[in-house]
This record gives C-alpha cells, sequence and structure tokens, in this order.
C-alpha cells in the first residue's frame, strides 16, 4: 500500500516547506488541493504544474492528484440547471485535469459537496443527468494517465450522492472508464448511520469501482487518532486487493500538522502489516 498526505494539513506553508515535511515523516506521495498553489487556480499554467510536479519529486515524493477541485473560484456547480454554470464548471474541471497530468499526477478526487447539492424542487433524475453528462465529458478530456474519483458524501455534508450506492449508479450512467469512486472513512461513517451498510459492507461493494481512498476519522482527525477501529477498515481494504493510494485527509488541524502527519502514518503502517519508524509526536 502507498501512502500520502495532503498538502492542506500543512498551512500556509510553501510547497517546498510542505515536501520537506512530508518526505522527513515518511510518506510516499502528496495530494494537492488546487487552491493552496493559487487563489484562482484558473490562472496556472502547465508550465507552473509541471514545476510543482518536480518540486514535489525533488523531496522523494509522488504527486498523487488534486483534490478540494471546487472549493475555488466561486460560482461553480455539478447539477444546477443553469447551462452557463455548468459550462464554467467543466471548463475550470479540464483546466484542473491538464494541470493534473503536468504535474504528474493520476488522480482527480470530485468531493466538494456544496458545489454539487440539488437545489429545492429539482428533479433528481434531470440532475443526475446533467452531473453524468458533465463528468463524462471531462472523462473524454482526461489524459489517459489522470482519473476522476467521484467521492460520496455524508448527509450532513450534501445531499447529492451521499452513499457509494448512490454514486456508482451515476458512475454507470456515465460509463467511461476515466470516472470511477473514491472512498472516505469519515463518509463511510456517515453512510453507515444513514443508509445502514457497514464500512465493510461499502468497501467490499464498491471494489470494482475504487480508485482512490481516504483515511481519516469521523472525529476530523487521523487514522487511529479516534475511536473508529481503523484496523478493520484496512483488513477490509485489503481483502478487496486494492493497491493504490491511501491519502491521509484531515479536517481538524488543532494537534499540528507534524504530529498528525507522523501518528497518521504509523497508525497506516501498522494497520496495513508494516511497522513504527518513528515515535508518534507526542510521545
Amino acid at each position: 500500500m502507498k501512502f500520502a498526505i495532503c498538502n492542506e494539513t500543512y498551512g500556509s506553508l510553501s510547497l517546498t516547506q510542505t515536501c520537506q515535511r512530508i518526505a522527513a515523516v515518511g510518506y510516499e506521495g502528496v495530494e494537492i488541493a488546487p487552491f493552496t498553489l493559487h487563489d484562482d487556480p484558473r490562472k496556472l499554467t502547465t508550465v507552473d504544474a509541471a514545476a510543482v510536479g518536480r518540486t514535489v519529486a525533488d523531496h522523494g515524493l509522488k504527486v498523487v492528484g488534486l483534490h478540494w477541485l471546487l472549493v475555488k473560484p466561486e460560482g461553480l456547480h455539478l447539477t444546477t440547471p443553469d447551462a452557463a454554470v455548468r459550462q464554467k464548471t467543466l471548463d475550470f474541471a479540464k483546466h484542473l485535469a491538464d494541470l493534473c497530468a503536468a504535474m504528474g499526477g493520476s488522480v482527480m478526487v470530485w468531493g466538494s459537496p456544496k458545489q454539487r447539492n440539488l437545489q429545492p424542487n429539482l428533479n433528481y433524475r434531470d440532475a443526475a443527468k446533467r452531473a453524468a453528462d458533465l463528468l463524462r465529458t471531462l472523462g473524454e478530456h482526461c489524459d489517459p494517465t489522470v482519473r476522476v474519483a467521484v467521492e460520496p458524501l455524508g448527509v450532513n455534508e450534501t445531499n447529492f450522492l451521499t452513499s457509494a450506492a448512490e454514486t456508482i449508479n451515476l458512475i454507470q450512467q456515465i460509463n467511461h472508464p476515466s470516472v470511477q469512486l473514491h472512498l472516505d472513512v469519515k463518509a463511510m461513517f456517515a453512510e453507515t448511520n444513514s443508509h445502514g451498510s457497514s464500512i465493510d459492507e461499502i468497501i467490499a461493494t464498491s471494489s470494482p469501482h475504487t480508485i482512490h481512498f481516504h483515511a481519516n476519522d469521523p472525529n476530523l482527525l487521523g487514522p487511529g487518532m479516534g475511536d473508529l477501529d481503523f484496523q478493520r477498515v484496512a483488513n477490509a481494504l485489503m481483502k478487496t486487493c486494492y493497491d493504490g493510494w491511501v491519502s491521509v485527509e484531515v479536517f481538524d488541524y488543532s494537534p499540528g500538522a507534524d504530529r498528525i502527519a507522523q501518528a497518521s502514518l504509523n497508525h497506516l503502517k501498522a494497520a496495513f502489516g508494516g511497522s513504527k519508524t518513528q515515535p508518534d509526536a507526542n510521545g
């Protein structure tokens, strides 16, 4: 299993400083949120992206890909009936796909819950078709090395694609090999409460479509930093023969980036059959 961490964990540090810290902890890859590179990622060029890839490689790391795709700029949306907004969203997503390829990344995690919420009184089938059409066109645009990983998120975050099964239905409607599934532990935990499936079941039934995985805890910290039995999650994932990236994505940065990074990696290595190489930052 290959382990990475998302770069926004390190806040305002430069990419070089972030890569230094990530490499020192022992991760193999970094996952990048475009808004951390520029307030308006539309202004980034493929030349800029190639430079990002070189910086990451210079630290012995690999660019896993991009996530938090639609945070900036404002005014983007996946399911809106407004054709102009959808076109703007598609054009931006195509640009991100080009940047991802230029960086050497291979996956784009499509989460962005607020930018896909169904507006009141919209017909679900029509909204899902709009989403499918946009993502299919994006998949057709992507370099063969880049795939889109659509992320189910909990009902506390969005009202569209709130389960793996619903997301797989959309992926099957899209019917393009470059658009597949992303799983997130926090989101799967939310799904167990709202839809009744266990995390083990979600991982097992989703495996034919799963191309990327985020490790965290429902308490918004890293794997092993909360009450969830992450060993059970790891066992379920390994049973599917998943061999992609496992990226640490947290939302509570209060313990500090270095402690989160080290504690998470230690737990991942232990859960997936490795061993601790350094002590946790808290001793």
